[in-house]
């Protein structure tokens, strides 16, 4: 912030109860949050990003749910709301990271009011 930044963009972000901690911690900064959401594909992508990419915790109740899902595209979108609905009081806005799924970032911000 001192050097310039404007707003802050966080890693994935999937456990809303987490998130408000570190907002607690943080407080206010004078910039910008915005929660990151790294959209889910599958189970196996939550299971990797769990194993290898560093600050993010999948769930496994998200990890069941992707597991279990009778249409992964529609689970997903179902979940990417439930985030979005979760975190949009507790940070000044959502940095969306479909990975090649951006068709499914439209029915999320028409469920979320965006």
């Amino acid at each position: 912030i001192e050097a310039g930044a404007e707003f802050v963009q966080t890693q994935a972000v999937y456990d809303p109860e987490r998130f408000q901690y570190f907002m607690e911690q943080v407080g206010d900064i004078g910039v910008p949050i915005l929660a990151g959401i790294v959209i889910l594909k599958s189970a196996g992508m939550a299971k990797f990003m769990n194993k290898n990419v560093a600050g993010v915790t999948v769930p496994q109740e998200l990890i069941d749910r992707m597991q279990n899902a009778k249409d992964r595209r529609e689970e997903t979108i179902q979940i990417t709301i439930e985030l979005v609905n979760a975190l949009k009081p507790m940070c000044q806005g959502i940095h969306f990271m479909p990975l090649g799924w951006m068709d499914v970032v439209p029915p999320v911000l028409d469920a979320c009011g965006l």
